[in-house]
C-alpha cells in the first residue's frame, strides 16, 4: 500500500490522483488533504471519502503519509518544497518546480544541494505510447538517435519527451523559434466541450534545439492536446531506423527494411468480455508495453501519474531517481530559453546550470 498525502486538494490536478486512488484501492490510499478552502474541503470528503484540513500542520498532527503530493499553482511550490525540506518530508511535486531560473536555483541550493528527497511529477515520458517508443530506442533498433520532433504539449513537457527520446542530459543547445498564428474553430478546453461556434486564433510555436551532434524539434499549437481537429505527433530518427507516430521502421541488414506499427491491445472490444481497459502495446509480435495497473479503467495520462506514484515509492525504498528536481529545473530552463528564442527571434544559447553538476 502506497500512502500518500496531498497539498491542493480542490485542483484540477490533485483530481488525478483521487482517480487513481479510487481505482486502485490495492495499491494506493490518500491520508488527508490540505484543502484552504473548508467549503470545498467538505464537498472533497463527501464526494470522495477522505479527510482535509486547512493547513499542512493539522494533517501532520492525524496523518502520517509516505510522502506528501504538492499539487498547487505554479507561484506556491517553491515554498510548499522548501517548507517539507525543511521538516524533512519526501515530496513528489508538480510540474514545474519554479517560475524562473532564479526560483529554480534557489529550490536546488536549499533542497538538492541538502539531500531533500523531491522527485517530480512529470508523467508524460510515462504514457503508455512513450514508454513504447523507449523501448524501441533502448533495443538499438533506430541505432544511434539524433534526431527528435515532438508536437504533443507545451514546453517543459515538450523538452522532456525531447530530452528523453534524443537522450540528452543537461548539454548545451542553441535554440532558435518561431511564432505562428491562424484562425481555428474553437475546441474543447478544460471546462469541457465549447458551448457555441467561434474562431479563435490559434498559436504555433515552433523551435529548434541544437545540440551539436543531435537535433530537437519543438512544435505546439496552443490547447492542441486538447482539439478534436489537431493531431498530436512524434518522431525519431537514427542511423538504422525511425519512429513515425505509430510506424516503425529499420534495418534488419542493409538489404532488408522492416515495417511494423504500434499495436494498442485493449480488453473489452467486440466480443472480449474480459473487462475494459489497455493490455498493452505491440511492435509485430513483441510487447513493447504492458499495463501494470491492469484491470483498472485509467486512460493514458492516468496510468503515467499512478506510474510516478509507484516510482515515488520506489525512489523513497531504493534510492532510485525517476525525474529529479534537477531533470525538472533542466526542463523548464529550456522551456524558458524556447520562450526567450520565441519573443525576440534571436538565437540563445544555453549555458550548464547548478544542478547539471
Amino acid at each position: 500500500m502506497i500512502a500518500f498525502s496531498i497539498i491542493g486538494g480542490s485542483s484540477f490536478r490533485a483530481q488525478y490522483y483521487l482517480r487513481i486512488a479510487q481505482a486502485l484501492p490495492k495499491l494506493f490510499q490518500i491520508c488527508g488533504m490540505v484543502v484552504r478552502n473548508e467549503d470545498k474541503g467538505q464537498e472533497l470528503e463527501k464526494t470522495w471519502n477522505v479527510s482535509t484540513y486547512r493547513t499542512l500542520e493539522q494533517l501532520l498532527e492525524k496523518e502520517n503519509p509516505n510522502f506528501i503530493v504538492v499539487s498547487v499553482s505554479g507561484s506556491m511550490i517553491p515554498s510548499f518544497l522548501l517548507r517539507l525540506g525543511e521538516l524533512g518530508i519526501p515530496a513528489l511535486s508538480e510540474t514545474p518546480p519554479a517560475p524562473n531560473l532564479e526560483a529554480l536555483i534557489d529550490l536546488h541550493e536549499k533542497l538538492t544541494c541538502k539531500g531533500a528527497k523531491i522527485q517530480v511529477a512529470e508523467q508524460y515520458h510515462l504514457h503508455p505510447v512513450q514508454q513504447a517508443r523507449l523501448s524501441l530506442i533502448k533495443s538499438g533498433r533506430l541505432g544511434n538517435v539524433t534526431q527528435a520532433t515532438v508536437s504533443i504539449s507545451h514546453f517543459y513537457h515538450g523538452v522532456s519527451l525531447l530530452r528523453r527520446m534524443l537522450g540528452i542530459g543537461f548539454e548545451e543547445a542553441t535554440i532558435k523559434g518561431m511564432h505562428f498564428s491562424a484562425p481555428i474553430t474553437s475546441g474543447p478546453d478544460r471546462s469541457g466541450p465549447p458551448k457555441e461556434e467561434k474562431l479563435i486564433n490559434a498559436e504555433r510555436d515552433l523551435a529548434w534545439l541544437d545540440f551539436g551532434d543531435k537535433l530537437g524539434i519543438y512544435d505546439f499549437t496552443k490547447d492542441q492536446h486538447r482539439s478534436w481537429i489537431r493531431s498530436n505527433h512524434l518522431s525519431v530518427r537514427g542511423d538504422r531506423g525511425e519512429i513515425f507516430d505509430n510506424r516503425l521502421t529499420y534495418l534488419a541488414d542493409y538489404t532488408t527494411p522492416i515495417y511494423s506499427d504500434l499495436k494498442r491491445i485493449n480488453k473489452g472490444e467486440e466480443e472480449n468480455q474480459e473487462g475494459y481497459y489497455l493490455e498493452g502495446i505491440l511492435s509485430g509480435n513483441h510487447w513493447i508495453y504492458r499495463n501494470p495497473f491492469f484491470p483498472a479503467r485509467l486512460y493514458d495520462d492516468e496510468l503515467a501519474i499512478a506510474e510516478c506514484l509507484v516510482k515515488m515509492s520506489e525512489y523513497m525504498a531504493q534510492g532510485t531517481s525517476f525525474y529529479s528536481l534537477a531533470e525538472a529545473s533542466q526542463d523548464q530552463y529550456l522551456g524558458l530559453m524556447i520562450e526567450k528564442a520565441i519573443r525576440t527571434q534571436e538565437a540563445i544559447r544555453t549555458s550548464r546550470q547548478p544542478w547539471a553538476e
